[in-house]
């Protein structure tokens, strides 16, 4: 199972407490149009207190996104407790993340949901 410790390899600096809780790093670029309308939805959704946020420049970091199989972006990668997320998660019927990654920009209610779901396992 993948950790969030691996991050560290690809000189990601983790967040405090990052072993407790869900993480979400967002891999992105600096030209992607989806990624610069989710950036500030995820900045709000940590604020809020509902994670903790890493933000990564697939440019800056090709063997990150490498090792995670990054196809798309923006892709969201979720760690709980550490641990990338195992199986999937289904909202509204559809399955939004499948083995701790969700490509695309989902907005503001499916990430909640997504959370919210994570949380209760």
């Amino acid at each position: 199972m993948t950790s969030i410790e691996d991050l560290k390899e690809y000189g990601i600096e983790l967040p405090n407490n990052y072993d407790n809780g869900i993480v979400i790093c967002d891999i992105y670029t600096n030209w992607c149009g989806p990624c610069k309308i989710l950036s500030p939805t995820l900045e709000k959704l940590e604020r809020e207190g509902l994670f903790k946020l890493l933000q990564v420049d697939l440019e800056q970091n090709r063997p990150l996104g490498e090792k995670f199989g990054v196809t798309a972006i923006p892709t969201l990668l979720f760690f709980k407790n550490g641990k990338l997320v195992d199986g999937a998660v289904e909202v509204q019927g559809r399955e939004v993340m499948i083995n701790g990654k969700m490509v695309g920009n989902y907005g503001e209610a499916i990430i909640k949901e997504t959370i919210s779901k994570l949380s209760q396992n």
